[in-house]
C-alpha cells in the first residue's frame, strides 16, 4: 500500500508541512525532513524550486529563488533523497511545476521518484484531464499518486469528476489566491469546506493555502482530514534555523 493511503486509512487530524528544497541552505533538505519526522509531522511536501512559481506567494517565491541561487535543481534534490528511506518513514510528496519536470524527462523523473520512495506529486500547472489521459498510467505503474487541487470557485460536477480518478487525497485550496494569502472570510471558507464535505467524495481531503497557526489547523481539521502549512514554516525557518529543536517548537505551536 502507498504510504499516503496507509496513513489516511489510520488517522485524521493530519499535519503536513511544506518546505522548499535547498532552503535556507542547499544542504538543509534532509535535515528539515528528519527534523519534521522527529517532531511528529504526518507527511511532508518538498517544494522543487522554479523561477516562475505561479501558485506561490511572495514568501515561497523568495525561498525558491534563494534555493535556485544556492544551486538547487531536480537533479540535486534526487541526489539528496537517495537513500532517504533508511532514515525517514513518513510519506514524501514533491510539489513543483511541470516545465522543470519535462526538462528533466518525465520517465526519468518518475523512475527517480520511485527509487527514492516518493509517494506522490503535486504539479499545479499540469491540467487534470491531461494527467489522466497521458500520465496517470505511468504514475500508477510506479505506485506514485498525483494529488489534485480544487479551489472554492470549482463546481460540484467538476469536483466529482476529479474525485473519480484521484487517489491519495484531494488538496482543498482554502483561498482563491496564492499560497500564504487569506483573501476570503472564515464564513466563506467554512461554506466551501462544508459544500465539499457534503459531496461524499471517495477521497480524503486536506486543506491548505492560508493555514498558518493552531487556530487555522483546528478549523481545517473540523472539515477535512487535516491541514497543510507552508508559508508560515518557510518564514519560520528563515528566522529560526532548521535544528531539530527549532522545528519541534514550530510543530508544537501548531499542535499544542
Amino acid at each position: 500500500m502507498n504510504r499516503i493511503d496507509d496513513l489516511f486509512s489510520k488517522k485524521d487530524g493530519l499535519l503536513s508541512i511544506y518546505f522548499t528544497a535547498g532552503y535556507p541552505a542547499i544542504d538543509d533538505t534532509v535535515q528539515v525532513l528528519r527534523a519534521l519526522e522527529k517532531a511528529g509531522v504526518d507527511f511532508v511536501e518538498i517544494g522543487m524550486p522554479f523561477s516562475d512559481p505561479l501558485a506561490d506567494g511572495p514568501v515561497i517565491q523568495r525561498a525558491s529563488l534563494d534555493a535556485l541561487h544556492n544551486g538547487m535543481c531536480i537533479k540535486k534534490l534526487m541526489e539528496q533523497l537517495d537513500g532517504i528511506r533508511s532514515s525517514v518513514s513518513m510519506p514524501i510528496i514533491l510539489m513543483g511545476y511541470i516545465n522543470p519536470v519535462f526538462h528533466y524527462g518525465m520517465e526519468k523523473f518518475l523512475d527517480d521518484c520511485q527509487s527514492r520512495g516518493v509517494d506522490a506529486l503535486i504539479l499545479p500547472d499540469l491540467p487534470w484531464d491531461e494527467y489522466v489521459a497521458h500520465y496517470k498510467a505511468m504514475m500508477d505503474r510506479r505506485g506514485i499518486r498525483f494529488i489534485p487541487l480544487i479551489a472554492p470557485q470549482i463546481s460540484d460536477e467538476r469536483i466529482r469528476h476529479i474525485d473519480r480518478d484521484a487517489e491519495g487525497f484531494i488538496y482543498m485550496v482554502a483561498s482563491a489566491g496564492i499560497t500564504g494569502s487569506i483573501k476570503t472570510s472564515v464564513d466563506y471558507r467554512t461554506r466551501y469546506f462544508e459544500r465539499v464535505k457534503s459531496l461524499g467524495l471517495r477521497n480524503k481531503r486536506m486543506i491548505g493555502f492560508g493555514v498558518k497557526d493552531k487556530a487555522g489547523f483546528v478549523h481545517a481539521c473540523a472539515h477535512a482530514s487535516g491541514a497543510i502549512i507552508g508559508t508560515a514554516f518557510v518564514n519560520y525557518i528563515k528566522e529560526n534555523g532548521v535544528s531539530d529543536e527549532a522545528v519541534a517548537r514550530f510543530v508544537k505551536s501548531i499542535r499544542g
